[in-house]
């Protein structure tokens, strides 16, 4: 475990120009933040931002929240870590998972299968091929003949599983450094700790909607949370975490295509537990409040609003030393 406690950011901001955020993340290692993890959806690729950042400070960690391990090849995976630590060295950790069916299937025309044996054969073709190893061999649901990096990364850069369920988190645990996960609440973290054990890593984005506008909050929030939480892995996650019966109703009337009423059976509390909202105080103190129940890395996301300036709200929810 670190002594000291990381407190990340996402990076690039999503209304800021990504060549306009030089000045900000230059200022973020003496603001206090330790870490820049990317969010990889349908705007900014995983490692990009990553990579220009690097160029801008050598006072981050910087990582991939999160790479997907279908619509890339293991073997370009590896290239793409070995290009953003060969930037960052000894700061750099590979976040990889498997997306989700839209990513994949809707918008890569790819087949999303078997994703908890393709992220442990990935896990371990990564491990090898970073280590600078000559790989080949027939895994589970892929082949790799004769790849070796030229040259790999020294030292070779740290690997992350996202991981929202036990069997994953275990895997995360077993074969990777550090654990990703999101959409949980403070609350949430120790039933992952007691799955990852004392020794992972874990990591999580945290939604921030730094606005004393609790109603705006709560309406952006309530959007998310029907995006995320009707994906199927999504609701078993919750349901493991206890949240399946307050959340049947909205996940009912989403299947239905009732969007509208869908919204309006989410909880004020199950927004006001996953997304953290309020004065940029009010926000920082939330966030710490993950340190408190188990979190390693709390990772935040500001959540573009009318009436926030983005780069704003990242200097105010900087910890306080």
């Amino acid at each position: 475990m670190e002594s000291t406690p990381r407190w990340g950011i996402t990076l690039p901001l999503r209304t800021v120009p990504l060549s306009g955020q030089r000045d900000l993340v230059t200022a973020l290692p003496d603001l206090g933040y330790t870490d820049a993890w990317s969010s990889e959806v349908n705007g900014a690729d995983a490692f990009t931002p990553l990579a220009a950042a690097a160029l801008w400070t050598t006072g981050l960690r910087f990582g991939t929240a999160i790479a997907g391990i279908y619509t890339r090849g293991p073997a370009l995976l590896a290239m793409n870590a070995a290009a953003c630590a060969s930037l960052a060295p000894g700061r750099f950790v590979l976040g990889i998972g498997t997306s989700s069916p839209v990513i994949v299937e809707d918008w890569n025309g790819l087949e999303l299968d078997r994703p908890y044996q393709r992220a442990r054969d990935t896990l371990r073709f990564l491990r090898a091929a970073l280590a600078g190893e000559k790989v080949s061999g027939e895994y589970d649901t892929f082949t790799v003949s004769g790849f070796r990096l030229d040259p790999p990364p020294a030292p070779p850069p740290g690997l992350a599983l996202a991981a929202l369920r036990p069997g994953m988190v275990r895997l995360a645990a077993t074969l990777a450094d550090g654990a990703i996960t999101n959409w949980l609440s403070p609350a949430d973290v120790p039933a992952v700790r007691a799955v990852a054990g004392p020794d992972c890593e874990l990591i999580a984005r945290i939604f921030v909607c730094p606005t004393a506008d609790t109603d705006a909050a709560r309406a952006i929030g309530r959007r998310m949370i029907a995006a995320y939480l009707t994906v199927p892995v999504y609701a078993a996650f919750h349901a493991w975490l206890g949240r399946g019966e307050v959340l049947r109703p909205m996940q009912e009337a989403w299947a239905a295509g009732d969007r509208r009423r869908a919204l309006e059976l989410i909880p004020d509390q199950v927004v006001d537990e996953l997304v953290v909202h309020g004065s940029l105080d009010a926000c920082r103190e939330r966030v710490a409040e993950y340190h408190a129940t188990g979190l390693d890395t709390p990772v935040i996301m500001v959540v573009p609003m009318a009436g926030v300036d983005e780069a704003a709200a990242v200097r105010g929810l900087a910890p306080v030393s």
